[in-house]
């Protein structure tokens, strides 16, 4: 179908659903059009910012006709801000929303014609649910400014008054960062000029154990007075952590290494019961509540009775597995990251965890020297990032042949395409996939997945891997 728009031009046009990602979904005359900023059920005029072959994708520059489900936004920075996407569509609709683009990427992506999709857990809070955010230096009309990106801008920063993802300690943190940065007269970085000085502040909270930890991200060269920025946020009792780190490239990023200003290297956080380590880089659910609740969807559709080898790949700071251990003969880690492992031992010993192992690795290289030293697994629980099990390591996961497969994802469309994989080349069955929302007024989408070999498969596989235990003894 020839599209029936050029780039540029604006068109008026109903909206009729949401797309994974976030964008409204219209058409004109069946062509599809995706436009930032839309809901369903808005009337909108947009202008087309991309036109392909088999759609266009437009922004909105004037709402007509407001959709039934808009709500009036409560954040000040909304629509200016580039983080909430959602909040001014009612939260029962995001969650509605949200169950759809799971199923659909199942159906339309991973070829499941009736995938067994549950209801969406939704989340315990609407707000204030996130335990780490990251912060951007900009000049601002009276001195650094301290907030995030304008929403669709690299290169300009909205200094941010209050956040209603965060706690009130978030936000008083940031704000006293920022006057110290102006009393101190540091100049922020410029990314295109490269030039300044201060570029991020990070903020991760203990959010059951009542702790934070904070991260100042700077160019080189140390201008800043330490005992100062010390001072200033000792001013907090509930901080217990201060780092600095050093970007000497253009690229904003904050996983860097640090050097500690003062106080532990750590900080703590609970879950289910246990404790956990959490470094600045190290990787941790930045929604402590919906953490505890995924983990243990994780433990359900793990389904354990005390007997079982279990993998945990990509395994973090050990969460998962560890709240595993106790129902699992042992569990094994592989996770890339060398601090997330250093944490997931300690969490490990500090929780007096004796049957769970973790090691540094690259998930699809390390599976095979894995199984040499752990045997066969019962169980592999795997929560890659949002490229899901990219290269080898679907592969060599599927490869395994255990009997069971629990696939945490924060992606529906490499969740959908990985299972098809696992289904179609491996022989599992899809047995349930339950969609968590961990992020509201996002676009994110968390979901458990469990997936089973079936009996006669698993009974083959258990009789062959019995055989050839019974040969290396034999040999032995």
């Amino acid at each position: 179908m020839a599209a029936p728009i050029r780039t540029g031009e604006e068109v008026e046009l109903r909206v009729d659903s949401l797309a994974y990602g976030g964008n409204g979904v219209g058409r004109l005359d069946g062509f599809v059009v995706f436009v930032r900023g839309a809901l369903p059920g808005d009337l909108v005029r947009a202008r087309a910012t991309k036109v392909k072959r088999g759609f266009a994708e437009a922004t909105r520059i004037a709402l007509l006709e407001p959709g039934p489900d808009r709500v009036e936004a409560p954040c000040r920075h909304f629509g200016v801000c580039g983080g909430c996407r959602f909040q001014d569509y009612a939260y029962e609709q995001q969650l509605a929303a949200k169950e759809s683009q799971v199923r659909d990427a199942l159906t339309r992506l991973g070829k499941f014609p009736d995938p067994p999709v549950e209801q969406i857990v939704p989340a315990e809070s609407q707000y204030h649910y996130r335990n780490k955010l990251e912060y951007s230096f900009a000049q601002g009309e009276d001195g650094p400014a301290l907030g995030f990106h304008r929403a669709g801008r690299w290169d300009e920063v909205i200094d941010v008054e209050e956040c209603l993802l965060t706690t009130e300690l978030g936000n008083a943190i940031r704000d006293a960062v920022k006057r110290w940065a102006r009393d101190e007269g540091l100049e922020p970085y410029d990314q295109e000029a490269g030039t300044g000085y201060l570029r991020h502040l990070v903020v991760r909270e203990g959010r059951n154990t009542d702790q934070a930890l904070v991260v100042l991200v700077t160019a080189p060269g140390e201008r800043f007075d330490a005992d100062f920025l010390v001072e200033t946020l000792t001013g907090f009792p509930q901080v217990r952590s201060i780092h600095w780190a050093v970007n000497d490239r253009p690229a904003e990023v904050t996983n860097l290494p640090t050097r500690l200003l003062w106080g532990e290297e750590w900080i703590e956080e609970e879950l289910g019961g246990l404790r956990y380590r959490i470094r600045p880089n190290a990787f941790l659910q930045t929604n402590t509540a919906m953490a505890e609740r995924l983990y243990a969807l994780a433990g359900e559709a793990a389904r354990l009775g005390g007997n079982e080898t279990v993998y945990d790949l990509y395994c973090g700071t050990g969460t998962i597995g560890l709240s595993l251990a106790g129902s699992a003969a042992s569990v094994w880690g592989v996770e890339i990251s060398e601090e997330s492992v250093a944490c997931a031992i300690d969490n490990a010993t500090a929780n007096g965890i004796a049957n769970a192992r973790f090691f540094a690795g690259n998930v699809g290289q390390s599976l095979e020297e894995l199984r040499e030293r752990a045997g066969p697994p019962d169980v592999v629980v795997v929560d890659p990032p949002r490229a899901g099990l990219a290269g080898k390591a679907l592969r060599r996961t599927g490869a395994l042949q255990a009997p069971r497969i629990v696939y945490v994802s924060c992606n529906p469309t490499t969740l959908a395409s990985d299972l098809a994989v696992l289904r179609d080349e491996f022989g599992y069955r899809l047995e349930r996939c339950t969609p968590v929302d961990m992020f509201p007024h996002t676009p994110h989408i968390e979901s458990v997945s469990a997936l089973a070999l079936p009996i006669d498969r698993e009974a083959g596989q258990n009789a062959g891997a019995a055989r050839s235990e019974a040969a290396h003894s034999d040999e032995g």
